[in-house]
């Protein structure tokens, strides 16, 4: 997400499955920079968001990406991967 000169990254979520899951919401920016924020999604089934600081955005609009994955419970070597979504970067405006 932007807004002015500012970037970030938010995840919307809803937890219906009864179990612990865990998330890690990452933004990537230009030159390798990168935010990374790691949420415990609560087992019930109200909707919630997990969001990244706001971060002054270091290249031009659309250099960001965000990519959110969920894993299982469990140790974090054996935890399945349930879910990975990321977000397209803008198309290139020449076309």
């Amino acid at each position: 997400m932007t807004r002015g000169d500012m970037v970030w990254a938010r995840l919307y979520y809803r937890n219906a499955t009864g179990e612990e899951l865990r998330s890690v919401l990452t933004l990537m920016g230009p030159g390798g920079r990168t935010v990374e924020l790691h949420c415990a999604p609560a087992a019930h089934d109200e909707p919630d968001t997990c969001e990244t600081p706001r971060l002054p955005s270091s290249g031009p609009p659309g250099s960001a990406a965000a990519v959110a994955e969920f894993v299982g419970a469990g140790p974090v070597e054996e935890a399945p991967l349930l879910l990975r979504a990321g977000s397209e970067r803008a198309p290139d405006a020449r076309g």
